[in-house]
């Protein structure tokens, strides 16, 4: 059902979209900036963005606030391709979600602004408005379940896609800054990671949930042999070890000369699942989503640096990777 579901290589998208800006030209400090770029990000817009490049479709489901950067998004969703029928603008003092990242490694400094964040007024009524029969899969990130009422919405939108045959998604995608205490995501994302049939996320990720980084990959483990059907333990610069139909694959990486830490994981997302919707073996699937994440990191921007299939057939002719495990 799972991999039934990514071909048809229509995916509902739960999560927010969000304003980037980043000091031009890379390396510049932001305290030093005196030129910025802007580019859409948020992870759930990101991951949309990546999945449209290679050819799929997706939706997004969010809020956005009525006010100039609220309008922004959208006109991003518009020029990705993706589609906002499911994109409420809401009134208030909410406000969308702003980062501000530096184009550099050394003495990073990525601001994220999500103080009253408009994408957590998503309701469980807007998540009941969609057609979940129209969509082959949903995917979320891990944020949305971080707030009333995003969080009752997004386990409602579980229940439903469940209802309709949909496999579930799930990208840990754990931000401290989102939360009000470390308890309750361990308790939350556990409880979503429990109903999710791919699961995808970092070491620390899969630690956190199992209450020591130590205990990460016998949590993801045990997930793959309780629940879920696809479980990736993403390692960083060691690869990722994918538990999938009773095996455990590793992987290594495509080393790169990397400008930024952003935007990695949601570049391996679409990778990974657009190369899944086109019934790829699983081990070229990560490793392709392996290779975008490198091709993000090596950019300025995230949505921006989204390769497409083109792009990323290019960087696999031309680069030496992966590295083994």
């Amino acid at each position: 059902m799972v991999l039934d579901g990514i071909a048809k290589r229509n995916f509902l998208v739960v999560g927010r979209v969000g304003m980037d800006l980043w000091p031009d030209p890379p390396g510049t400090r932001t305290k030093d900036a005196k030129d910025l770029k802007v580019g859409m990000g948020g992870s759930s817009a990101n991951i949309a963005a990546g999945l449209v490049k290679f050819g799929c479709k997706a939706a997004l489901v969010t809020c956005v606030s009525d006010d100039a950067v609220g309008w922004y998004c959208e006109g991003q969703l518009d020029h990705y391709g993706i589609d906002r029928s499911h994109v409420k603008r809401i009134k208030g003092e909410e406000r969308t979600s702003l980062a501000v990242y530096e184009t550099r490694i050394e003495e990073h400094q990525s601001v994220i602004y999500r103080n009253n964040a408009a994408d957590f007024r998503m309701s469980i009524e807007d998540v009941e408005a969609v057609d979940y029969s129209q969509y082959g899969a949903l995917i979320t990130a891990g944020t949305v379940f971080a707030a009333e009422p995003s969080r009752s919405a997004a386990f409602r939108a579980f229940e439903l896609a469940k209802e309709a045959g949909l496999p579930i998604i799930f990208d840990v995608d754990y931000r401290p800054y989102s939360w009000p205490s470390p308890d309750v995501a361990e308790e939350v994302l556990s409880r979503a990671g429990n109903l999710s049939d791919v699961i995808v996320a970092n070491d620390e990720e899969f630690g956190f949930m199992a209450g020591g980084i130590e205990k990460g990959l016998a949590k993801a483990r045990s997930l793959a042999e309780s629940s879920a059907t696809i479980v990736v333990y993403k390692k960083g610069p060691d690869g990722a070890v994918t538990f999938a139909e009773g095996q455990e694959l590793a992987t290594g990486i495509f080393p790169v000369d990397a400008v930024k830490p952003t935007g990695a994981g949601d570049s391996f997302m679409a990778g990974f699942l657009a190369s899944l919707s086109e019934g790829r073996p699983m081990k070229d699937a990560v490793l392709r989503g392996s290779a975008c994440a490198s091709i993000v990191v090596s950019q300025p921007g995230c949505a921006p640096a989204m390769p497409n299939g083109d792009q990323l057939d290019a960087f696999l002719k031309s680069h030496p990777g992966p590295t083994t495990c």
